[in-house]
């Protein structure tokens, strides 16, 4: 059941609609940045950076603004997105279980309909830089209507029953090579690559301890793995043979500087306008190993 939450002026924000998310309602037109094709995992240079959540330290974390305002200030070569699932199997941008969080709202967001979540608001961070209004959490055809092609995306499955319908909104508009498609689960990427999707599974540092990535070198296109875990089972990962090992949730140079020097070829960040003030510091493999 859907509760209410008592806040002055909810009225009016709730009234709040992003213009990003006003149009004809039909499929977005080919962006101009395609050309004859769309932007794939092949233009991602030899480090990239993630906005993880659209950079949820610089902009409310999963929505259309932040995403589009991630995308044109070009401080990240992929966003990432966490998907759910509604009750009638719609895949919608958020990352809890339930509304409370993040929105004017309570209850659990499989309990709605596609209907229903018109009536949801996001409720900014009064600790984010800049002004932020009100908005839609945008549903994942949304998402992929304004910026897949443009940018690469990262989508989390976070309810993975839901994987069948994310791919089929994936594969209808010629995205397979231009999306990563994120699980904690290693059955939920092997799924994943065998319905011709890129795959990625990432990893806690307790996780890490006893994984051996090596085994899913077959499947899994990304591992994204925890920068808090251990120097040598970052460096394991690293030389897993899996084509891309990417550290998260990186918030500090010093962080990312490790990372980079353990071997991880890719930072996911809530803050890649911060990261990108501050230049990539050699850090001896040696020095490294001894954080």
């Amino acid at each position: 059941m859907i509760t209410k939450i008592a806040l002055t002026g909810l009225a009016s924000a709730a009234s709040v609609v992003s213009p990003l998310l006003t149009g004809s309602g039909g499929r977005a037109p080919v962006p101009l940045e395609w050309g004859t094709a769309p932007v794939t995992v092949a233009a991602l240079p030899r480090v990239t950076y993630v906005a993880h959540r659209g950079g949820a330290r610089e902009v409310p974390e999963n929505s259309m603004s932040g995403l589009m305002a991630a995308y044109h200030r070009g401080t990240a070569q992929v966003l990432d997105v966490d998907t759910r699932v509604l009750r009638d199997g719609t895949p919608v941008a958020f990352h809890d279980p339930t509304l409370n969080r993040t929105t004017y709202l309570g209850g659990e967001v499989r309990a709605l309909n596609a209907r229903e979540w018109r009536g949801v608001r996001l409720r900014p961070k009064a600790s984010l830089p800049g002004s932020w209004r009100s908005e839609r959490p945008p549903t994942v055809a949304e998402v992929l209507d304004r910026l897949g092609g443009r940018i690469v995306l990262m989508l989390e499955a976070k309810d993975p029953q839901g994987l069948d319908r994310l791919a089929g909104l994936i594969r209808d508009r010629g995205l397979t090579r231009s999306v990563f498609v994120n699980s904690n689960d290693p059955e939920v990427a092997r799924r994943a690559h065998r319905l011709g999707l890129l795959s990625q599974v990432w990893r806690s540092a307790r996780q890490l301890r006893t994984d051996r990535p090596e085994r899913w070198r077959s499947y899994v296109d990304l591992l994204d793995v925890d920068v808090k875990a251990r120097d040598a089972d970052l460096v394991r990962a690293a030389r897993s043979g899996i084509p891309r090992v990417w550290a998260h949730t990186v918030l500090t140079p010093g962080q990312r500087d490790r990372a980079l020097a353990l071997g991880c070829d890719g930072i996911i960040t809530d803050a890649p306008g911060r990261l990108a003030r501050h230049p990539v510091r050699a850090v001896p493999v040696s020095a490294a190993r001894g954080r």
